[in-house]
């Protein structure tokens, strides 16, 4: 790699950024995407020959925002991504940036490096050899040898990178390392473990730092980590990628899982998380999916009204599911079709959008709990359609006795969902035996509670009710 920068090791790839970047950027590609041809022509015919070699492999140069460490002083920065974001290739560059010095071989800020990824095949096979790892990153006057009876990379300046797999926590007992590359924490099965044999091994210079790549899944370590002061965050769902991406495998995904909790997770990359002891869990909702829902015999559209307009109030929880109701009430079968869930619209606004649910989805009624509105609820209703066939219902108990024997309907797999619910399914996802454990109000939740009481529960209790015999 031609030496265009300066000799110290500290700044070099600041040094060379700023001969690249304009001012304000922290990335040049999208600025250099964006200028006109002529633009591009004169950067490209300025920077000589040294800066077209150099060029491919500075990746402060291309990097994504979620690729470019935070700035100030952390000791974990957690790049949480979908599936596909560029996590990999963040932290081989990330490592890349800590073992390089100015020129081949001058020192960078790091010596002794942890690779740690869930087996020592992950590591040699993603981490290492990958499509995005280390050796297909660096430039050739840079590139690391592997010594696979040691398991470590060796750069041309001395400095090295040993791997280690998560299932072995005690590999991680007498080394000692002054950077580490964690690649899928949210996925070891002895994350905590692991985690804390790390800590104690990054012990060497001044600063030493560690890059965590993960997925996000809903685990204590991954938690617990976050919830540390010293911990910064980039995120990034799988489209921020999209131009590194197959076009087939985006319009699969989004297919199949737009609009899904494991979606919101795998694509977003978000964290979802599952209250302790909550009423429905992941695995459940995940089990419940189905592409498309039967005939059915019944449909009705349920609301949680809210009576203020203002944005910041409670959501109207809006939801429509159908039902199955052939033979006994043991083999009835309900379908949650949609969540129409509005917001800030005020009360003609919520009437609206359940009438339009109405419509849309052929449903013979809405059922509307009105503790909060009274008889304002079916007058709002009725100015949008002075027809509507309406129910309205009162809320005897408390919303977890409410709860309780819907959430036993879906342990005996009688509820399937579609998709596109993945708002309603992280609050049903905190809603436990000692209440809602999310912020504001489960409106989502009551609505769907409501609906399922008068398709399934109400309609079986009368049915098991004994007859009165009257002589």
């Amino acid at each position: 790699m031609p030496n265009n920068t300066t000799d110290r090791p500290e700044s070099h790839r600041e040094d060379t950024r700023s001969t690249l970047t304009p001012p304000g950027l922290r990335s040049g590609a999208g600025w250099l995407a964006c200028a006109p041809a002529a633009v591009r022509d004169r950067f490209l015919s300025d920077i000589g020959e040294g800066g077209l070699c150099a060029l491919p492999f500075l990746f402060e140069f291309w990097a994504l925002p979620h690729q470019l460490p935070p700035e100030g002083n952390w000791r974990s920065w957690v790049i949480l991504g979908g599936r596909g974001a560029g996590k990999t290739r963040a932290g081989a560059e990330w490592v890349r940036d800590q073992v390089e010095g100015a020129r081949p071989l001058d020192r960078g800020r790091s010596r002794r490096v942890a690779l740690v990824g869930e087996t020592h095949d992950q590591v040699r096979d993603v981490m290492v050899f990958g499509d995005s790892g280390i050796l297909q990153c660096s430039p050739p006057d840079r590139r690391p040898r592997w010594k696979a009876t040691e398991r470590k990379l060796i750069w041309p300046n001395g400095a090295e990178a040993q791997a280690f797999s998560a299932q072995d926590p005690e590999g991680l007992r007498g080394p000692q390392f002054d950077a580490a590359w964690v690649d899928e924490l949210a996925k070891w099965k002895k994350g905590g473990e692991t985690w804390d044999m790390l800590q104690f091994a990054l012990r060497l210079g001044e600063d030493p730092r560690v890059c965590v790549t993960t997925t996000p899944r809903n685990v204590k370590v991954l938690k617990d980590l976050l919830a540390v002061p010293s911990t910064v965050q980039t995120h990034a769902p799988t489209e921020a990628n999209r131009a590194n991406l197959a076009a087939s495998f985006l319009e699969e995904v989004r297919a199949r899982y737009a609009g899904t909790r494991l979606g919101r997770q795998e694509l977003d990359g978000v964290l979802l998380a599952d209250a302790e002891g909550a009423l429905w869990t992941t695995a459940m909702l995940e089990g419940a999916r189905v592409a498309r829902a039967p005939a059915l015999d019944r449909v009705v559209v349920a609301l949680d009204p809210s009576v203020s307009g203002d944005a910041r109030a409670d959501a109207c929880g809006i939801v429509v599911v159908g039902a199955q109701l052939q033979g006994p009430p043991q083999d009835w079968r309900a379908y949650v079709l949609a969540d129409c869930t509005v917001q800030g619209v005020g009360p003609a606004g919520w009437a609206r959008a359940a009438v339009a649910a109405r419509d849309r989805f052929g449903a013979e009624r809405l059922v509307a709990e009105v503790n909060q509105g009274g008889k304002l609820v079916e007058e709002v209703l009725r100015q949008v359609d002075p027809l509507v066939p309406y129910k309205a219902v009162h809320a005897a108990r408390g919303k977890v006795a409410r709860a309780e024997p819907v959430a036993a309907l879906y342990e005996q797999g009688r509820v399937r969902h579609l998709g596109g619910l993945a708002e309603l399914e992280e609050q049903m996802c905190l809603m436990t035996a000692r209440g809602y454990e999310g912020p504001g109000s489960p409106d989502r939740v009551d609505a769907l509670v409501w609906a399922l009481h008068e398709l399934m529960i109400a309609p079986a209790a009368r049915i098991r009710q004994p007859r009165v015999r009257v002589l």
